[in-house]
């Protein structure tokens, strides 16, 4: 990393670890843009779907039931964000991943991995930790179709999917590539319904739209979530399957991409705080 790459190809092929706890849809993509490099899966969910694809496929796979794990070893029943005990269940798995790759991973790929890296984790691996979010991570914080709804709440006309490098923060650290943008064109109908709603009473946030909608009409709250959650789902075909493999593969994998404190540069170019921009470069093989 002296250098600053994230992936330096002089190196060697790259290796990575893929992270999942569910249905694997991201890990698939990304697998499929080359099945050919060396990786290994890792779950705290053994019994998921996305494990036993992984499986089907010949893929190295390794798992450490993350329920079991602190029940077990440590007597609590939700594991922790931070701590000794959070930090022994990283180390568990990533002496694991490590084991099987007979090396330390190039790059790590959180897939729908459901548990918050640890600050030993984020710590030991950044800037090889790489996530993706669901909407402009700049703005809108939150899980699954969160983002999507606050964007919604706050008058954007397009929403975005975003790849980051995990840091200690909550989905806060340096943007490396947001999707090509989704217009809400489409949903506008109902739309028009949430914002007339939200504007007439005054409330921005979800958690203040949802007691107003409680107070008169609670259909308009199960609107937003049915319509954000839709808006989601295209956004994950769209946005996210089209951006993650892309900044594995042929980002980094390719050396493209340095880092320096928290400004991304890729073929030489700086980016701005939002990263990469497909409206703007689209998939471009280079662009300096």
């Amino acid at each position: 990393m002296d250098n600053g790459y994230v992936f330096d190809p002089s190196s060697g092929a790259m290796k990575y670890a893929c992270g999942l706890s569910g249905s694997g849809t991201n890990y698939e993509k990304i697998y499929e843009r080359d099945p050919e490099k060396r990786h290994v899966v890792f779950s705290n969910a053994p019994d998921c779907s996305g494990v036993k694809k992984a499986k089907e496929k010949g893929i190295p796979v390794v798992a450490l039931d993350s329920k079991r794990y602190f029940r077990h070893m440590w007597g609590i029943e939700k594991p922790p964000r931070y701590g000794i005990e959070r930090n022994s269940y990283d180390m568990a798995m990533m002496t694991l991943v490590e084991q099987e790759l007979k090396t330390t991973p190039d790059l790590i790929c959180l897939a729908g991995y459901d548990l918050w890296i640890g600050d030993w984790m984020a710590r030991r691996y950044f800037p090889r930790i790489l996530n993706v979010h669901p909407g402009d991570a700049r703005k809108y914080t939150g899980l699954g179709w969160v983002p999507t709804a606050k964007a919604i709440l706050a008058g954007e006309s397009s929403v975005k999917s975003t790849v980051f490098f995990v840091d200690e923060s909550d989905d806060g650290g340096p943007i490396l590539i947001q999707s090509r943008s989704l217009m809400l064109s489409e949903w506008e109908e109902a739309i028009e319904k949430i914002r007339g709603f939200s504007e007439k009473h005054g409330v921005r946030e979800i958690s203040k739209f949802k007691e107003a909608a409680m107070a008169t009409d609670y259909s308009l709250y199960e609107l937003l979530v049915k319509i954000s959650k839709d808006i989601q789902e295209r956004l994950k075909i769209e946005g996210d399957w089209e951006i993650y493999p892309f900044a594995v593969h042929d980002l980094i994998g390719k050396g493209r991409v340095v880092l320096k404190g928290r400004t991304v540069y890729i073929d030489g170019v700086k980016m701005a705080e939002e990263g990469w921009q497909v409206d703007r470069y689209g998939f471009a093989e280079k662009i300096a």
